[in-house]
């Protein structure tokens, strides 16, 4: 199924294969992909490390949609809310999520709806996981535990 016009967000911290496949499924699926990434004050205590600045995540995605043949058909718009441009898009048609986000689509639905919009196709992917089977996690690629691909760096002590 082609969708004229798609939303994707997320921080975009550390790209990793994660973001790529979500990212591949959305320019996969639609002709135009809006893709949302989180300000620096979204999220000001993530975590206690901390996620790169907006400026370092947004040239590394930017660099991934252009070496994949994608940034012409992309609009990267820096959100400051869950919600971004998909909340009063008329022209959105889908949200490509993960198991992890798709509760936060299925919430903008619900708002799109009491304010008169269509509600948008919900394309969910599975988690890309590392090695050790869990979700590839920027989290986990920031504490040095595994890289972007979810090759496992250091092992975790057994307790």
């Amino acid at each position: 199924m082609k969708f004229k016009k798609v939303a994707v967000g997320g921080t975009f911290d550390y790209l990793h294969d994660g973001h790529i496949a979500i990212l591949a499924k959305a320019f996969e699926v639609g002709e135009r992909v809006v893709v949302g990434i989180t300000s620096d004050e979204m999220y000001p205590a993530k975590d206690v490390a901390g996620i790169q600045p907006l400026s370092v995540r947004r040239r590394a995605l930017e660099e991934t949609l252009r070496s994949r043949g994608w940034m012409d058909r992309a609009e990267i718009c820096v959100i400051s809310d869950p919600f971004g441009p998909a909340i009063d898009d008329e022209k959105l048609d889908a949200i490509v999520v993960s198991p992890e986000t798709r509760p936060r689509a299925e919430e903008l639905n619900k708002l799109r709806t009491s304010r008169g919009l269509a509600p948008l196709h919900i394309i969910e992917i599975p988690f890309v996981l590392a090695e050790d089977g869990s979700p590839i996690s920027s989290i986990r690629i920031r504490y040095g535990e595994m890289d972007i691909h979810g090759k496992l760096l250091k092992r975790q002590e057994l307790a």
